[in-house]
């Protein structure tokens, strides 16, 4: 006869799956929801710097200083599988150098429950914006993007580009105030 081990044994397997099925049953519900919103950003201020970069042997880097407005509406992002956000500003550009570069400048944890209407004014970058050289300067297309990245319940994690970048122009020469 079976003893209560194995009859224990069989009920926690049946359990896991039952649970298991039910897991995937919840993920396959939400797995092919588009999650890209409109997102509306805007440069203010943009400031250019050449400082000493202590990575290198007494070599200069640029150092960009870019304050932005932010504005989207991520309500539609959240349904009943989704956690929380991970926000991230990034700034993609091309130099002689590297056919592509990103760099993070901020971002920001927006948990379900939390104000999910997104208006930010006057935003300094929480990150430093450095380039590996002098590659900044005079540099025409610097183009920010707001990306987030969606932590669902159960399911995979997408990446998702929001809808909506900002192209700007970076000056031709290097501010020598002291602060920004």
């Amino acid at each position: 006869m079976n003893t209560v081990l194995s009859r224990a044994n069989s009920l926690f397997a049946f359990s896991l799956s039952v649970m298991a099925a039910l897991t995937f049953g919840c993920f396959i519900t939400t797995a092919f929801k588009d999650r890209r919103v409109p997102v509306d950003i805007r440069v203010s201020k943009v400031m250019l710097k050449n400082v000493d970069d202590f990575t290198g042997p007494r070599e200069r880097s640029d150092l960009g200083f870019i304050t932005f407005d932010l504005s989207a509406d991520l309500q539609p992002i959240f349904d009943w599988n989704v956690k929380q956000l991970f926000l991230y500003l990034s700034a993609e550009y091309a130099t002689k150098s590297n056919s592509l570069n990103q760099v993070v400048l901020w971002d920001k944890i927006v948990l379900r429950g939390e104000n999910t209407k997104l208006n930010l004014r006057d935003m300094k970058s929480k990150y430093f914006f450095f380039d590996d050289g002098n590659g900044l300067r005079a540099n025409k297309n610097i183009t920010l993007t707001l990306s987030w990245n969606v932590v669902p319940n159960a399911g995979i994690l997408p990446l998702v580009a929001g809808s909506g970048h900002f192209s700007l122009p970076f000056p031709d020469a290097y501010e020598t105030t002291k602060s920004y």
